[in-house]
């Protein structure tokens, strides 16, 4: 029988425990995530579980990566759900710190990453990365983890988190899973409680965008404005729909391109506003 999952707060104590754990010889598996889980989060659980001794989660809804302006207030929270549903995966423990431990008010120190976080999403939100990469390096120092799981849908942030792992050398696997969808194909996110009926089917433009791209590439088309241009008129099609953008970029660098190449690999992306609520979604494709 797997024990009860464990839930720590204490960054002291989950510092005691992973030094326990090393001297063991565990190897350790961790999710970083902000809470209301989804199947996309599980689906990272459980890639973890499958390649580690222990898996730890994090839930942590993080102030430094929302603009003034933006959802912290109202982003979806379900701490009782989310215990639930990792309780039925048999995740080993739940780090749960609080924000005035990980944020005290004489915090002063941030990561950067400079050139990926100034394009895309960086454009559109600014201080988010800033945000993202400060916490990330946080949560590795306390979780000391061996492999770590990211999802493919926030594939800027995978990247700029590969980049800091690679620049600060944490010896830390950095693994990117795909992106789990909905039957309709619509990616899964926390935000889509936020869509009403009519807005929730609009959503599904998003995806309908990235497969038009796919076909469009497969038919020979290697001029990223062209391709790029189908996709906008697909999604400004959709009354509700305000785009932030949409992008072709190669997957290493993570590069914005203006022509396709044979054996390269790269990321559409697409950042669009139905009605009221940011969503965001990609597709990886390769030649």
């Amino acid at each position: 029988m797997h024990e009860k999952l464990k839930t720590i707060s204490s960054i002291d104590e989950i510092h005691s425990l992973i030094k326990v754990l090393k001297k063991e010889g565990k190897t350790i598996g961790f999710v970083p995530t902000m809470g209301y889980l989804h199947e996309g989060h599980l689906s990272l659980v459980r890639e973890s579980k499958k390649n580690n001794d222990l898996t730890f989660v994090s839930i942590f809804v993080n102030p430094k990566q929302f603009a003034p302006a933006e959802d912290l207030s109202t982003y979806p929270r379900d701490l009782d759900k989310d215990i639930k549903l990792l309780s039925e995966l048999e995740t080993d423990y739940l780090f749960y710190p609080d924000t005035k431990d990980f944020y005290p008010n004489d915090f002063q120190t941030y990561v950067s990453v400079n050139e990926i976080t100034k394009i895309l999403e960086g454009e559109f939100r600014p201080t988010h990365f800033r945000g993202v990469t400060t916490v990330v390096a946080m949560l590795f120092n306390c979780v000391s983890p061996n492999n770590a799981y990211f999802g493919q849908k926030d594939a800027q942030q995978a990247a700029v988190i590969k980049q800091i792992v690679r620049d600060l050398k944490f010896d830390i696997k950095i693994n990117i899973c795909p992106i789990v969808r909905e039957n309709d194909g619509l990616a899964m996110s926390s935000r889509n409680v936020f869509l009403n009926d009519k807005e929730r089917l609009d959503a599904l433009v998003l995806s309908r965008s990235l497969k038009l791209a796919e076909e469009i590439i497969n038919e020979g088309e290697k001029e990223t404005e062209k391709i790029l241009n189908e996709m906008k008129k697909l999604i400004n099609s959709v009354e509700s729909s305000q785009l932030d953008y949409v992008s072709i970029v190669e997957a290493e660098r993570f590069k914005i391109t203006d022509k396709i190449e044979n054996d390269k690999s790269y990321y559409i992306l697409i950042a669009c506003k139905i009605g009221k609520t940011r969503l965001i979604d990609n597709k990886l494709i390769s030649f």
